[in-house]
């Protein structure tokens, strides 16, 4: 063959490969709502930057029906590009070939990538659309998931793993964006689950739409699954490029620097009255947050899921944070067994990325109740505890309210290497709250009273007025500052210099063993 006859045979075949399913299976998905793999791509890259690798991978199998079914690219489109000039890999399975199943070439593909973006270290997101393991292959395309779901757990803490489910997600391959460390997700066009509606009407009786089951709304505010959902292809992409302006390319790197417009010395006296003055009075604590932060700016992340605590990313005087706040608004901004592990694993990629940590606490305690025992809001809760303990990077402490008991120690207190805990002047740090505190300290005393109204009245105000302030923790060096709410960003922004710095370690081991 000569040359020009090897370039028009290329022609073809790169032409072949951009054409995916053909054009009748890529109209079927414009239909549902969907864009093509490549368009995802396209959509989510700076433009012009995508560098396609494999594009003419072909699969091997050999079955009656598929030796004459050989489309370039096999179901996945694989390659790298920018996103902000940054450098990303990026995979995206295309539903319009073999609806994007996994076959063994396939599963090369997408290892390839996850492989070379280990080595440059940067980040790798990829978009799932895809029918499942490819049947024709049998244990082939199994060993194919199960050689990604390695490489997801080895670069899990070395580099930022994004998943976005952009269409069918179930069986084995939901392990692999579980592992990942943010899973978005498409209202009505995508889902996830392990069986299916009719394997499970078939061995539990039950009736469910595959929406129900594992769509997006269910993975955003029951399980906890995702962390975001979005309404279209297009509104995930460009949350997925937002979350990236976050995040360091790896684990050795710092997080994006961007210079701020917003004045580092910037005061809010609204801040001094929003705490309210009854403390059992909610209030919202991300409005807290937006005041303080650059350009009132705050991606929440998991906004929907266990909303009695809120975490997510913002920058201060141009330097990416993470957040981690209780929220009043929400069961008193109580600790129970979902908020305590959304906020642990949202802590330890902040702490694995080198993403300083700023903490504004308002917690009564760990909610009561027997479906939390029964559920092990124990083992949950010590989570929080380990991550915030095992944490080397930045951590400050704003404490707006209340800090009570065991809740108080775990959320990032001076104990747990905590570097700078701030007191807003209504802070009360006690082991429990005046009411509960006056039953069990004057239990016989209120049986014995005439007026047991008048007497916890008093004793509440008492108990009040010694130990729910700030004022003995400050004495003992646990607070190191009682500051006017006003002041809030300017203090948390020196305190960030202060510890830019920060060198921290733990013990030698091979790993913790975190309370799973």
């Amino acid at each position: 063959m000569d040359a020009d006859l090897r370039k028009k045979e290329l022609q073809r075949r790169y032409r072949e490969a951009e054409q995916g399913g053909g054009e009748a299976r890529i109209e079927r998905q414009h239909q549902a709502g969907k864009l093509t793999a490549r368009e995802r791509i396209e959509f989510l890259l700076d433009p012009g930057t995508f560098q396609e690798t494999d594009k003419l991978v072909i699969h091997r199998s050999t079955d009656p029906g598929m030796a004459q079914q050989k489309i370039p690219g096999d179901g996945v489109v694989t390659g790298h590009g920018h996103i902000d000039g940054r450098l990303v890999y990026v995979f995206a399975q295309d539903f319009t070939v073999f609806g994007g199943s996994l076959s063994e070439t396939n599963a090369s593909k997408i290892c390839k990538i996850l492989d070379l973006a280990m080595k440059v270290g940067v980040p790798v997101i990829g978009m799932n659309d895809s029918g499942g393991a490819r049947i024709q292959e049998g244990i082939v395309s199994l060993a194919g998931y199960a050689d990604i779901f390695l490489r997801n757990t080895l670069a899990s803490g070395v580099i930022p793993q994004i998943s976005a489910i952009m269409g069918p997600c179930a069986g084995g391959a939901v392990y692999s964006p579980a592992i990942t460390d943010f899973t978005f997700m498409v209202h009505k066009t995508s889902y996830m689950f392990i069986t299916g509606p009719d394997v499970i009407k078939t061995v539990t009786q039950e009736e469910v739409t595959k929406s129900e089951l594992g769509g997006a709304t269910t993975h955003t505010t029951i399980s906890g699954v995702a962390h975001f959902a979005s309404n279209s292809d297009e509104e995930c992409l460009a949350q997925i490029r937002e979350l990236l302006s976050y995040l360091p390319l790896n684990n050795m790197d710092d997080p994006p620097y961007q210079a701020p417009t917003d004045n580092p010395d910037r005061i809010d006296p609204s801040l001094n009255d929003m705490v309210p003055t009854d403390p059992n009075q909610p209030y919202d604590m991300t409005e807290i947050i937006r005041s303080v932060v650059d350009e009132h700016r705050f991606f929440e992340v998991q906004a929907d899921f266990a909303q009695n605590i809120v975490v997510g990313f913002a920058r201060l005087n141009g330097f990416p944070v993470g957040i981690v706040a209780n929220q009043p608004a929400f069961l008193a901004g109580a600790l129970d067994i979902n908020s305590s592990v959304k906020a642990a694993r949202f802590v330890r990629f902040c702490d694995a990325f080198n993403l300083p940590l700023v903490v504004f606490e308002d917690v009564p305690g760990f909610l009561p109740g027997i479906s939390q025992e029964h559920g092990g809001i124990i083992k949950s809760g010590a989570k929080l505890l380990y991550a915030f303990a095992e944490a080397t990077v930045p951590k400050i402490t704003v404490i707006t309210r209340k800090a009570y008991g065991g809740a108080y120690c775990v959320m990032a207190s001076k104990h747990v290497r905590a570097d700078i805990n701030f007191a807003y002047p209504t802070a009360e740090i006690a082991v429990m709250g005046p009411q509960g505190a006056v039953k069990i300290l004057y239990r016989r005393e209120l049986e014995e009273s005439s007026d047991p109204e008048k007497f916890t009245r008093e004793k509440v105000q008492e108990f009040r007025d010694k130990f729910a302030n700030p004022f003995i923790a400050a004495e003992r060096g646990y607070i190191d500052e009682i500051i006017e709410p006003q002041e809030t960003r300017p203090k948390l922004i020196r305190a960030l210099e202060m510890t830019a710095n920060k060198r921290d370690t733990n013990p030698p081991k091979k790993h913790g063993n975190i309370p799973l």
